[in-house]
Order: C-alpha cells, then sequence, then structure tokens
C-alpha cells in the first residue's frame, strides 16, 4: 500500500471511539498471529513431505523419467 493510504487508513482510525480502536488492534493483531501459525503449518508440512519416503521416491522415478528430455542438446531459453 501507498503512504498515503496507510495514512488515510491511520486518521480513520483516530476518528474512531477508543473501544473501536482496541477491538480493530485486537482483531487486526489476531488476524495477524493466525497468519502466522497458518504460515508455520504449511512449512512444517513441506519439511515433512519433503522428508517422507514415499514423496522421495515420486520424485526420483519422476528425474529418471524426464533425463532424456534432458540430453536432448536442447540449450535452455
Amino acid at each position: 500500500m501507498h503512504a498515503s493510504v496507510l495514512s488515510q487508513i491511520e486518521e480513520r482510525i483516530t476518528q474512531l471511539p477508543i473501544d473501536e480502536q482496541l477491538w480493530l488492534i485486537e482483531r487486526v493483531a489476531q488476524r495477524l498471529r493466525e497468519s502466522i501459525r497458518n504460515q508455520r503449518v504449511f512449512e512444517a508440512q513441506l519439511v515433512a513431505m519433503a522428508a517422507d519416503p514415499d514423496i522421495q521416491r515420486e520424485l526420483h522415478q519422476v528425474e529418471e523419467e524426464f533425463a532424456v528430455t534432458e540430453s536432448d542438446g536442447l540449450d535452455t531459453l
């Protein structure tokens, strides 16, 4: 967001009653915590998937299947 938009949001927030400002801050903090938690869960799932022997085996099979095309003499564009 542009600084001017953020300034406008801030100005409008200051026009709210204190209890509504507090509610808004708590709601934003809750959403941030939830986003961080979701990101951590996603990252943990990726790590687990990368360590999964079945996934590793499948990736190895895909690499083997495409090994011929990698040696076809075409340069990357």
